[in-house]
């Protein structure tokens, strides 16, 4: 009879907008596979053109995702306001990667962070942000990154900043704080802390 996986860990990955936390989770994913995984999120928005349900988002409609957030099948969720739309980290996405003995890393904002931390107080945190010797700095250097990005109206950039600025106040909050100013460095870094975690890839 084999022996039963080590458990794997739950990776919890936040930062800003515009720091590059998809681009460096991905680079994570493409390194480290298949002995990490990122988990996928589930959304009551519409796909986009090119976007594939299971592979971008799980896409339930309004009534589905209610039904299954009182059913309980929700790690973390929440509605965001200046959308509209519902977002969340379903279980089944989770648990029965870590029970095969497979790491998730959850790519998340700082709110469902603490959600999931609060049930998995064990999960590595990292918190991706950008360098700058003071608040006002690493502020300048989002808002050069986000206008850089040229996908925003001038309204969205400033609520994203206005957002931003409340997430880096929690960044002492997460186990590891990783500065984002090389993208293949930052992913060697943060392969690094997950080898010194525990992570065998």
């Amino acid at each position: 009879m084999p022996a039963e996986a080590t458990p794997g860990q739950l990776v919890i990955i936040s930062g800003p907008s515009g720091v590059g936390k998809s681009t460096v989770v991905a680079g994570l994913i493409e390194r480290l596979a298949p002995a990490i995984r990122l988990s996928v999120s589930a959304t009551t928005r519409a796909p986009r053109p090119g976007e594939v349900d299971g592979q971008q988002y799980h896409f339930l409609s309004a009534v589905e995702f209610n039904a299954r957030r009182e059913a309980g099948d929700f790690l973390e969720c929440m509605e965001v306001f200046d959308r509209g739309h519902w977002y969340g980290t379903l279980y089944e996405e989770v648990r029965p990667s870590l029970a095969r003995g497979q790491w998730v890393i959850l790519e998340i904002d700082v709110d469902g962070a603490r959600k999931a931390r609060e049930q998995f107080p064990e999960a590595v945190s990292i918190f991706i942000t950008v360098g700058g010797e003071t608040q006002d700095e690493r502020d300048q250097e989002l808002e050069r990154r986000l206008r850089a990005r040229r996908t925003d109206s001038e309204e969205a950039i400033l609520r994203r900043l206005d957002v931003a600025r409340r997430e880096m106040l929690l960044a002492n909050t997460y186990k590891y704080q990783v500065v984002n100013d090389d993208l293949e460095a930052t992913i060697g870094e943060i392969a690094d802390i997950l080898a010194q975690e525990g992570l065998e890839a």
